[in-house]
């Protein structure tokens, strides 16, 4: 048996140029990659990992702040494998401070960590420990940049469609008028043929008059989803798109846990969810999938496919992997992606780690 007693918590701020890599220009996440990296060390010297990466969202020193100051303190001496309860004590203590934002993103760094503390443990992968039920999981290529505009769209999704995905991901809105976004989906259904799926995501740029104006117009290219087509508390425009679009409506990165996405659990008309786990921990995301099951609803996570895989593997309603490539370049190892497929890794724990260069040379002092 390990002492998994919590003796030590640390927190590294990174900040790193962005690879170089031409698929990724277009991107609006600004010139440097920022990351929270918490490490927590057991008495029996088990490590485990969380990380944030909050795309362009200048909070990295205020989440370390508030893991330092309200929940490294509740937290050291405990057991490591009282996930759960953990969990609940960050999330009341700070209730009447937090309930999403810095606090639900600094006890999500840590629910990652303590989850793969948990896994190398045991000796199993998370996806093991939570009930395996696939190694496999459709990964759609996403990124198709806005900013590349209609040739550039193309170009990416083609790149993408060359190395075996079978869906990809186009952004819409926040540029030119939604006219042009509609001719960017026919240009790129003319591109890609009949049989590759094509995504479509809004980032919040539209009412929900506007996205079911645009939507009726979309649909005849055999759109596969509509992603984020209205602000996040906009609950109510979310459920008038599902209601008159012939598409799927789709949604939940920007939400935090089950809380935020609780209209859409107590009226199902979003057929797939996409909660982040930056914004409720591994422990958030594995609720918000249970319940989802109950109504039918399946679950495609946000982003970070290395981390997400371990949910995907072990739910019944998995639906998509994203992946973007914002972090490939970082990690020793990171689980296959290949033929339009994520293969879930057998390392105990999440399976993650930094390169040991990373570390070193973009340490934020």
């Amino acid at each position: 048996m390990h002492d998994l007693t919590i003796r030590e918590i640390r927190t590294t701020l990174l900040r790193m140029p962005w690879p170089e890599d031409p698929w990724l220009a277009g991107h609006p996440l600004g010139p440097t990659r920022d990351l929270l990296v918490l490490d927590i060390t057991t008495a029996s010297g088990i490590t485990g990992m969380g990380y944030l990466h909050l795309l362009n969202l200048p909070l990295h020193r205020a989440i370390a702040a508030c893991i330092e100051d309200a929940m490294a303190p509740r937290i050291i001496g405990r057991d490591a494998t009282a996930v759960e309860g953990i969990w609940q004590d960050l999330w009341r203590s700070t209730v009447t401070g937090g309930r999403g934002g810095v606090t639900m993103m600094a006890q999500s760094a840590i629910d990652i960590a303590l989850w793969d503390i948990v896994g190398k443990a045991a000796g199993m992968p998370l996806h093991r420990l939570w009930g395996h039920v696939t190694s496999k999981i459709p990964v759609y290529g996403s990124g198709v940049f806005r900013d590349l505009r209609g040739d550039g769209m193309i170009a990416k999704a083609q790149h993408f469609v060359s190395q075996g995905f079978q869906a990809i991901k186009m952004q819409v809105a926040h540029i030119g008028d939604w006219r042009t976004d509609v001719q960017n989906v026919r240009r790129m259904r003319e591109a890609l043929g009949p049989d590759i799926e094509i995504m479509i995501d809004v980032n919040m740029g539209w009412s929900a008059e506007v996205a079911i104006h645009a939507g009726h117009r979309m649909a005849e290219y055999d759109v596969y989803w509509l992603e984020e087509p209205v602000l996040p508390d906009d609950h109510a425009g979310y459920i008038r798109c599902a209601e008159a679009l012939d598409m799927r409506i789709v949604g939940g990165e920007t939400h935090f846990g089950r809380a935020d996405l609780k209209p859409f659990l107590e009226n199902p008309r979003l057929p797939i969810l996409q909660p982040d786990p930056m914004r409720g921990g591994l422990t958030e995301l594995r609720k918000i999938a249970t319940v989802a099951d109950t109504w039918g609803m399946t679950i495609a996570p946000h982003l970070f496919p290395e981390l997400n895989v371990h949910l995907l593997a072990s739910i019944p309603n998995a639906g998509w992997a994203e992946q973007m490539g914002l972090l490939d370049d970082v990690w020793v190892a990171h689980p296959v992606i290949a033929d339009g497929f994520i293969t879930a890794p057998e390392t105990p724990g999440h399976g993650l780690a930094f390169k040991p260069e990373v570390l070193a040379d973009f340490v934020l002092r």
